[in-house]
């Protein structure tokens, strides 16, 4: 299977399935010398975990995360960083019955058309515990990008019909919250209508929003390797997620060219925009306003009423899944969008010291 690696300087693969012995993930690339111990790691895979609220599945997991290799006295050593992830909740039971048939809105048809053959199980490489090893790259890529002056900060922005209320924003909420929302009433109003659908043995879909902040202009390439391209790319590759916008997205469609542009005028000798309805990207380059990105979930496809399906053998059939399932997948994707993001931008920010040549004087000079 290829298709598991991402990057070019800052290079992660993944590893694992749902259902086997462990998932994890190998990093290529990262400088030696950045502080790193596993409680950096496990505070974000805490907030990816299953079982950890009401709106969670039932699944119980640890999450545990090893450090296998690249780390020496606490400073990694330039060397490939493995990170670990041990499962220690699988009922593979839970799948036996649909092992002969296609689940409705889940990769089991098109796997097997590809491979000839799947892992029933959760899934397997396409389930959302591959995201285990994205998470505890991505914590690494946050703790480098810290050092750099630059923050990454992911949230809910909708699920259903709720949405979070901008004059009401407060940040320390979203790490506090069942729905990740940075917003308190919206996350009760939002618990409130998932019971509700779970009452009716149904799902819920939603939006998430990541904002980048602190990145400077000149990020990105105008070609093939566009910021904008790039982040739509890794964060499209997060199951679930179905569309991806920047900035105003597409509501520019609907707007005039002198509404859409952001105008630029000087403030304390730096170049500033008086808005940015590009999402702080222009070009594919970033233009040193704050990167603002929007990525819409669907709802989780596996909900325990009848549906109608075909299995191997060319029946048709109806089936009711069983399992442990979200009943929206939103909360704790959010993480795995703000780390895909991370991992995505310090790999372009490290790619980007060889764009200029007095960047490379600067850096090779004897007169340092």
């Amino acid at each position: 299977m290829a298709g598991s690696t991402y990057g070019i300087v800052f290079k992660i693969t993944t590893w694992g399935e749902s259902h086997g012995k462990a998932l994890g993930v190998a990093i290529d690339g990262c400088p030696a010398g950045l502080e790193l111990e596993e409680a950096d790691i496990q505070r974000y895979l805490d907030r990816r975990k299953p079982g950890a609220s009401s709106i969670a599945t039932p699944r119980k997991e640890a999450d545990e995360v090893e450090i296998l290799s690249g780390v020496f006295e606490g400073r990694t050593t330039g060397t490939p960083i493995s990170l670990m992830v041990r499962n220690t909740s699988q009922i593979s039971r839970d799948y036996s019955e649909i092992a002969s048939c296609y689940r409705p809105g889940h990769a089991d048809y098109t796997f097997e058309e590809k491979y000839g053959f799947r892992d029933y199980r959760g899934g397997g490489r396409s389930s959302g515990r591959e995201t285990a090893g994205r998470v505890a790259a991505g914590a690494v890529a946050c703790k480098v990008l810290e050092k750099l002056g630059v923050r990454i900060c992911a949230y809910t922005r909708s699920i259903g019909p709720v949405e979070v209320d901008r004059e009401k924003f407060d940040r320390e909420a979203i790490l506090k919250t069942q729905t990740a929302m940075p917003d308190r009433e919206a996350d009760a109003a939002a618990i409130e209508y998932l019971q509700g659908l779970r009452r009716d043995t149904d799902s819920a879909g939603g939006c998430m929003e990541c904002l980048v902040e602190g990145l400077p202009a000149g990020i990105g390439d105008p070609v093939f390797e566009k910021l904008d391209a790039n982040l739509a790319r890794a964060i499209m590759s997060i199951g679930a997620v179905k569309a991806v916008e920047f900035g105003d997205g597409h509501e520019v469609a609907k707007h005039k060219g002198s509404e859409n542009n952001d105008s630029f005028r000087m403030e304390n000798g730096k170049v500033r925009k008086t808005s940015n309805h590009a999402g702080g990207i222009l070009g594919g380059i970033s233009d040193g306003s704050n990167i603002l990105i929007r990525a819409y979930v669907k709802p989780t496809p596996s909900i325990f009423r009848p549906q109608q399906t075909v299995n191997q053998s060319g029946e048709n059939i109806e089936i009711k899944i069983k399992g442990r399932h979200d009943p929206v997948i939103v909360p704790r994707a959010v993480v795995v969008m703000e780390c895909m993001t991370a991992i995505t931008v310090l790999d372009a920010m490290m790619l980007n010291m060889s764009a200029r040549m007095d960047s490379l004087v600067d850096f090779y000079s004897t007169e340092r």
